[in-house]
């Protein structure tokens, strides 16, 4: 494992997807959680690949602080959910790298603030601006979208409004490149994979212990990852 996470990682990842998933680890005789910062990058030959096993001690507003100290290695296009933190590390680490927010996470976190009567409406209006073919468009329909619904959810149009840089960077790629990256998917199956060996796992009486069982999940995804992705 040791030598895994020491070996040389490539030069460029066009694509790179981030999250984190959390665990109870016993330090100094208590249990804390911390996270287990998750980075998926595929690789100029299109195939993913993991790029490394860190843990970070959970903290208020510091959430992503352990990425900007990991890779030196080129990004082009960062995929991120709403998890505090990442895109100000990505963003202080690689400048130019495009962050694109989960539209997916985006579309649920609205739904809590939606009553369920107006759920269904609402979310055909809404498929208009994650669908539209073009920037412009998606604007035009988020514009449309405010004039219907802003005065029941204010709170809801403020946030696509307030995350619309982040959010809209996938109208900046064609659609094959859009596919890949509107959504953090590729990373949360990857967590799927970690959450099926750690299950009946309550607390670890040390991080090695953690890291081990999750590298042995990380070959056991990596399996599937023998066909590059198309385009």
């Amino acid at each position: 494992m040791q030598a895994w996470r020491e070996r040389d990682l490539d030069a460029v990842y066009p694509i790179l997807w981030l999250d984190a998933i959390h665990y109870k680890i016993k330090d100094n005789g208590r249990y804390i959680s911390k996270a287990k910062y998750t980075i998926l990058g595929l690789n100029i030959d299109g195939k993913k690949e993991h790029l490394g096993l860190y843990l970070s001690e959970m903290k208020a507003h510091t959430t992503g602080s352990a990425c900007s100290r990991i890779f030196i290695i080129v990004a082009v296009i960062a995929c991120v959910d709403g998890l505090t933190g990442f895109p100000g590390a990505i963003e202080s680490t690689y400048p130019k790298t495009k962050i694109q927010h989960c539209i997916v996470h985006q579309i649920r976190n609205s739904l809590k603030f939606v009553a369920s009567k107006h759920q269904k409406a609402f979310m055909a209006d809404f498929k208009c601006v994650y669908k539209a073919a073009t920037l412009n468009g998606a604007e035009n329909a988020l514009d449309e979208l405010e004039n219907m619904w802003a005065e029941k959810y204010p709170m809801v149009i403020k946030s696509w409004r307030n995350k619309w840089p982040t959010l809209s960077a996938t109208f900046k790629y064609p659609d094959y490149v859009r596919k890949a990256i509107y959504t953090t998917n590729a990373v949360e199956a990857v967590h799927r994979q970690f959450r099926k060996l750690t299950k009946t796992k309550g607390g670890f009486p040390n991080e090695n212990s953690l890291l081990k069982l999750l590298y042995a999940g990380i070959l056991k995804a990596s399996e599937r990852w023998t066909h590059p992705v198309k385009n």
